[in-house]
Formats: structure tokens, sequence, C-alpha cells
């Protein structure tokens, strides 16, 4: 079976650096290969609303889904704003499945991180988004990566990769 390919693409200003360091974690942990796309998305001043100070995922997610091209599964935009859902004080991330889209933010993962702790919050969130856009809910392990983070810290205790149960669902939904 060929690999799945995610289009990362870089919404604002997170570093360059950073999207090349999210691609092995995908390619290990849920087995796609990620690209990081050469157009790079402004800051998103369109999802701004100016009463929760706040970037809305949708409409990020919205000017995503044109982008992805032939022979991409998904996309995948990583931005440095502050997101958030109407249900929700802030999200780390968010994916639609039905239109192969997800955005996931830098913003509150690098709060007190040193780079390498922002880099692997990175990781392990970009890997929890891709979970989603194969397929996979949420898990109650709080070391799995697909469990729901709620602080910064929740991500820290997280591994990069699936717990078994997640592992044999993402197996079940690749037959």
């Amino acid at each position: 079976m060929p690999q799945k390919t995610l289009l990362l693409v870089s919404v604002g200003s997170p570093p360059v650096s950073l999207l090349r360091d999210l691609q092995d974690p995908l390619a290990a942990h849920v087995g796609v290969a990620a690209v990081v796309s050469k157009t790079v998305l402004p800051t998103p001043a369109y999802a701004f609303n100016k009463d929760r100070g706040q970037y809305h995922c949708n409409a990020i997610m919205r000017r995503l889904t044109p982008m992805m091209e032939p022979g991409q599964f998904a996309v995948l935009g990583i931005t440095d704003v502050d997101l958030f859902v109407p249900d929700s004080p802030f999200v780390f991330g968010e994916a639609d499945r039905e239109s192969k889209t997800a955005v996931m933010s830098l913003h509150r993962l690098a709060q007190g991180a040193t780079s390498d702790t922002l880099r692997r919050r990175a990781q392990v969130e970009v890997v929890h988004q891709a979970g989603h856009l194969l397929g996979l809910s949420y898990c109650e392990d709080p070391r799995c990566v697909m469990f729901f983070a709620q602080t910064p810290q929740d991500c820290d205790r997280k591994q990069l990769s699936l717990c078994n149960l997640c592992r044999n669902e993402l197996q079940k939904l690749n037959r």
C-alpha cells in the first residue's frame, strides 16, 4: 500500500526549520509522508476575532483545503497564532476528517518552552492532528499521542507514539 502524503503549510511565521522537524515523527508514528509546501500563507487576519483576540480554526482551514494537490490525502497548517473554536477558550489544533484539513498552533505550546521543548510539543500535536485526519478519535490514555491535551504540560506527558489500542485501530482503518 502506498504511503499517504500530508501537505504541511506554514500559516503566519512559524520557524521553517520546525516544519521540517515534523516530518520524521509523522512517518515513524502514523505512517504518513509529510511534504512542506513552498507556499506560505500570511498571518490569517481574515480569521481574527477581535472580541476574543484569537483566530478561528475553521476560517484558516477553509483557506488550506484548496492547497491540497493530487496524491496528497490531507493538508495541515502550522501557525504561530492563538487558535479557538466557539465552545473552547483555546485549542492547540483542530482537524476535520471530511475536508481532510487540519491546523495546529505553536502559540500556547511555546509558553515557558525551550526550543527543544517546543519542537517536541509541536511534534506531539502534529502527530495527534494527523491521527484525527487518518480517522482516530481521542484516547483516554494520558501517555498516548491521541490523548486530548488541555495544557502544554499534558503535551509533555504524552508520548510521540500511539498506544496499542490506537495503533490497532489505525491498522483497521488502513485496511
